[in-house]
């Protein structure tokens, strides 16, 4: 997401960011199966660390965008204990019907080894995203994805 707002010039409009709702992975870089899709689209990945979702997140993001339904009620759950204006989604209900081909939930490449499907949905899910955000003026977006092995 953060290369395709940048390609759309609005990196000074919109902040991506990713955070798990766990802490299994916390400080780490992401997986070298992402990190390998990654370089195969040309995409860097300097700098990323997997860090867990905040309460300070759910406030200061527009976005908090779920890969799958167990994250969606972690996030929900998140905000009724904390509050926050940040608008729980679904990372597919962004993504072309065709590359999400009935599914709601992305699959977690960790478990499943599906890197390159998962890069497929995340991309596609990322236009339609951004799509959406270009066509709602505001003064800014900030946006969280959930899971950083599955953020293109």
């Amino acid at each position: 997401m953060r290369h395709k707002v940048a390609a759309a010039g609005l990196a000074h409009a919109i902040t991506v960011d990713s955070a798990g709702t766990d802490d299994w992975h916390a400080g780490e870089p992401p997986h070298r199966g992402t990190r390998a899709v990654l370089r195969a689209h040309q995409i860097a990945d300097d700098g990323l660390v997997a860090r867990q979702v905040t309460r300070h997140d759910l406030d200061a993001f527009d976005y908090l965008v779920a890969m799958d339904g167990e994250h969606e009620r972690h996030l929900h759950a998140l905000q009724q204990r904390y509050g926050g204006r940040g608008q729980v989604v679904r990372c597919l209900d962004f993504a072309d019907p065709a590359v999400a081909a009935g599914r709601r939930d992305v699959p977690d490449p960790y478990y499943t080894g599906e890197f390159d499907l998962v890069y497929e949905l995340v991309d596609s899910a990322a236009d339609g995203l951004l799509r959406q955000m270009q066509l709602a003026p505001r003064n800014s977006h900030k946006g969280v994805q959930d899971d950083n092995d599955r953020n293109p």
